[in-house]
């Protein structure tokens, strides 16, 4: 428990806000569960709200390396992490993560340093090589040897190298400008073919991981007669600029050795001397003329750059290295990418300008104006983007919506780079407009009237109302339809009829008039008036 608190503490302390809010940090090839972060309390966030607000665990690339614990809000390995395979070696490996709260429509970014342990042992390319060399060689004649590969860093890669017991030959191990170690075999003692045509060696190389890893060579020295001139590259370093789109098979440059040497001694043969496994894959150098070819597709995304070290051996076994530096610039060869991380299909009418309705990420993997997006919403809509945290937008309303007069929106997003030609990509977002009771029920007339013989029957149609309402479903029923003249006259809530309930006489009155109510189903309603004139009939005899 306490070197627990003690790891937590150092974690806490590695919080930094360059990348995002929280920063983790967990050796390479743990195992399935191991604990990384407190994501819930580092955030703030508890535990049930955690829960209940729906949260999404995004991660860069095809490796779903951590997990989330709604339970306990616990970050953890999810599955193995080689940081050799995910980084190279890049001395600083990192994996960006970022939790999303889609009820808050929030972005975390949480950053996880993943550290080295020696895992790999030292290893040449060859177990087992042969080194020609003269019996007239003179005392301190150098030998360049093959270097070892370890995929660790730092401390956990190649320290040391060492040779076994032997009395003709010792080793010199120096270091290059960029910190790599070479080694050369000295010759200590003279040579003498008659004596022993062959010398066998043991090159060991160890790392400084605790315990250290070591990995061996065997050397088969083999004496010849004379060959006192090593071959010279024409220069010591040589330096290639290709597109990343060059055509596989194409030459992109041709190494150059001599050797003052005659015959088998002079002739030269070219072979990579050190090369990672994926530049391997990629260029190949011819043996005899020293072109080098492109094997398959360059990927700038993927590596700006490739330093090969060669070699350049004659036919007795002299060699010289060299070093060829190949550049790649970025063509515009990727579409900008839309990620919709959160959105809403409904919106009422009547929100507030601002409401969110959708959280994009927009990005493209080129560099450059080739990696430079624009994003924009097409004209005359009511809606704007917002830029909410690096390359995350808000897409929110510009003013209230109406669904009288917008039911849908099909809003579409369109990212484009600055490439010449420019890339695009578009996303299309569907929303609908939910109706809310804003309009109240009007009648086609603010005044009917209408002319009625006396002595009707019951029953007899007098005129027709008609109401409407604007609004969608339940709100735009009108559900009722009264009068104020329920004793005389009848309201047919459905059909808007009013007829009269019985004989109506011009003697008793020649006129009426009443109020009708239409009311629409969220209770909003209208009045019109209603004015019936009597019409009289020769319906009474004279009397004196």
């Amino acid at each position: 428990r306490r070197e627990r608190a003690l790891l937590w503490g150092v974690l806490v302390a590695a919080w930094e806000a360059a990348w995002g809010q929280l920063r983790y940090s967990v050796a390479e090839e743990m195992p399935k569960g191991s604990f990384v972060g407190d994501v819930a309390k580092d955030l703030g966030l508890d535990l049930p709200a955690l829960r209940d607000r729906g949260v999404q665990l995004m991660q860069e690339g095809e490796g779903q390396y951590f997990a989330l614990n709604m339970n306990t809000g616990h970050l953890f390995v999810n599955e193995r992490i080689d940081r050799e395979e995910i980084c190279g070696r890049k001395s600083d490996c990192v994996l960006k993560l970022e939790i999303l709260l889609q009820g808050q429509m929030k972005i975390y970014k949480v950053a996880v340093q993943v550290t080295d342990i020696n895992d790999n042992t030292p290893a040449f390319q060859l177990s087992e090589f042969v080194l020609k060399t003269s019996e007239t060689a003179s005392k301190g004649s150098r030998y360049l040897l093959p270097s070892a590969q370890d995929p660790d860093i730092e401390q956990n890669t190649v320290q040391t190298y060492a040779l076994s017991d032997n009395k003709h030959f010792y080793l010199d191990v120096q270091t290059g400008p960029d910190g790599s170690k070479f080694t050369e075999l000295v010759l200590a003692k003279a040579l003498d073919r008659e004596e022993a045509a062959f010398h066998e060696l043991v090159l060991r190389a160890s790392d400084g991981g605790e315990p250290a890893r070591t990995g061996t060579a065997r050397i088969r020295v083999a004496v010849l007669d004379a060959n006192d001139n090593a071959p010279v590259f024409s220069q010591a370093e040589y330096t290639v600029r290709v597109p990343e789109d060059v055509p596989v098979g194409s030459r992109l440059l041709t190494v150059n050795a001599t050797d003052a040497d005659d015959g088998i001694n002079s002739e030269i043969t070219y072979t990579f001397r050190k090369i990672t496994s994926k530049a391997s894959q990629l260029f190949n150098l011819d043996p005899k003329t020293g072109e080098l070819i492109i094997r398959s597709n360059l990927n700038y995304e993927e590596n700006e750059s490739y330093e090969l070290e060669i070699q350049a051996q004659d036919g007795a076994g002299l060699s010289t290295r060299g070093k060829i530096l190949v550049c790649i610039d970025d063509t515009n060869d990727n579409v900008p990418e839309i990620t919709v991380s959160s959105s809403v299909t409904d919106i009422a009418e009547g929100e507030p300008a601002g409401t969110v309705v959708a959280l994009l990420r927009v990005r493209d993997r080129d560099s450059g104006e080739n990696g430079e997006v624009s994003v924009s919403l097409p004209e005359g809509l009511p809606f704007r983007l917002e830029k909410s945290f690096e390359d995350y937008y808000r897409v929110v309303t510009s003013r209230e919506l109406d669904r009288e007069e917008v039911s849908e929106y099909n809003v579409t997003v369109r990212a484009a780079d600055g490439g010449s030609p420019a890339l695009w990509s578009s996303a299309v977002l569907a929303l609908r407009v939910l109706d809310v009771n804003d309009n109240a029920p009007v009648f086609a007339e603010a005044r009917y009237s209408a002319r009625l013989p006396e002595n009707n029957a019951a029953g007899a149609l007098v005129l027709r109302v008609r109401a409407a309402d604007a609004d969608w479903g339940q709100n735009a029923r009108v559900r009722d339809i009264s009068n104020s003249a329920r004793q005389l006259f009848s309201l047919d809530s459905r059909t808007g009829e009013v007829t009269v309930r019985g004989p109506l006489d011009y003697e008793e009155r020649k006129y009426y008039e009443a109020t009708v109510e239409a009311k629409d189903g969220g209770g909003l309603s209208a009045h019109a008036k209603v004015h019936i004139d009597i019409l009289d009939l020769n319906d009474n005899v004279p009397t004196l």
